[in-house]
């Protein structure tokens, strides 16, 4: 199963307020579970994501509340798995963007390492790079904003 498909799942759930869905195809096991802090898929992949209110809670606080026009501007990257989210292609590359940088729906971000496969994740929207919410090396949970966007 792809990342792209447990996203849509996880997304199915929150969207029709499901406490618990268990999905088995041959050789993989999905199973979700709300209320709790995590949702597990099991052989081949892993996956722990909190539910929607609690990803909100789990997320780093926001910078100060800035006035209602500047907020409708501002839109955040989100992580689209848990893992371990790197800014760059290798330790000693330059980071994929930083703030300033103007992106397009297919730049990449950054990377997140899930099981030892390492994700790119794309802007998936234009705008200009406002601020790096999550520091390189960093644990993200599934929803989690990465990066505001204007």
């Amino acid at each position: 199963m792809k990342i792209d498909e447990i996203k849509a799942i996880a997304e199915i759930v929150a969207a029709n307020d499901l406490a618990e869905l268990k999905l088995e195809r041959e050789g993989f096991s999905l199973e979700i579970k709300r209320g709790g802090n995590t949702v597990v898929a099991a052989a081949p992949v892993s996956v722990i994501a909190p539910a929607p209110a609690a990803a909100a809670a789990a997320a780093p606080a926001a910078a100060p509340a800035a006035p209602a026009a500047d907020n409708a501007k501002r839109i955040t990257i989100d992580s689209p798995l848990v893992g371990t989210l790197y800014r760059a292609p290798s330790p000693e590359a330059a980071p994929f963007v930083k703030v300033g940088d103007k992106v397009t729906p297919d730049t990449v971000v950054c990377i997140v390492e899930a099981m030892k496969v390492m994700n790119e994740i794309k802007a998936e929207k234009s705008g200009v790079i406002r601020d790096i919410l999550v520091e390189n090396g960093s644990a993200v949970e599934f929803g989690q904003p990465l990066f505001v966007i204007e």
